[in-house]
């Protein structure tokens, strides 16, 4: 188990979405076939909010046997393994400068289809369209982090009751608008706007009929 670090949060900066670009790239390249998608997670991919400037990057992959190899790629770019650490199915991954020993990239890897996936995506999304509840979120962890500045391991589990407060209404916001994805996506692009409405509205009438309310 990775030590707990101090807590340190820093307001947001395009820098973080470019360091996870960087970081992407790289993995993509590493992971090779096994990898579906990387995804920037976390406070850092969320603008107007402060973060630890650490990157959270949630990799997608087909299978998860290639990452407990310790003589895997990820280890040969510098990170340490960690295994599930507390989430079944996950592989927990660090990588620490080698000049600071400051803590810069976390990973989340999952197989793809595991529920956590639209979890991270969910509450990402969630908090990006809605800036005041963003802001809100802002708040809790000012809060969290006054209550441990030098464990971050105790800050986060005592935001934990927070984002469990905001997750449904999170993957509910996160359906919807992957149902108009969807609907988005099968229109033909010489469709008529009146036809493209209709088929976008069906999908929302759809979405609301089929949706499993709390």
């Amino acid at each position: 188990m990775p030590a707990p670090i101090p807590v340190e949060l820093h307001p947001y900066t395009p820098a973080w979405r470019e360091l996870a670009n960087a970081e992407i790239a790289r993995l993509h390249h590493a992971f090779g076939t096994n990898v579906v998608a990387i995804h920037h997670i976390g406070s850092t991919s969320i603008p107007g909010i402060h973060a630890k400037p650490i990157i959270d990057l949630m990799p997608e992959v087909l299978h998860l046997a290639p990452l407990d190899d310790p003589e895997s790629t990820l280890p040969a770019l510098g990170y340490a393994l960690w295994g599930e650490y507390g989430i079944a199915g996950r592989r927990y991954c660090t990588l620490d400068d080698p000049q600071t020993g400051k803590r810069r990239i976390q990973l989340h890897c999952f197989e793809q289809g595991h529920e956590a996936i639209a979890r991270h995506l969910a509450f990402r999304d969630y908090l990006i369209a809605n800036p005041e509840i963003a802001r809100e979120y802002d708040a809790e962890k000012q809060r969290c982090r006054h209550l441990h500045p030098n464990d971050s391991h105790a800050y986060t589990d005592a935001k934990a009751e927070w984002i469990a407060a905001h997750l449904p209404a999170a993957l509910e916001h996160y359906s919807l608008v992957s149902h108009i994805n969807c609907a988005v996506c099968e229109i033909s692009p010489f469709a008529h706007p009146f036809d493209r409405l209709i088929a976008i509205s069906a999908r929302f009438t759809d979405w609301r009929s089929n949706r499993i309310l709390p």
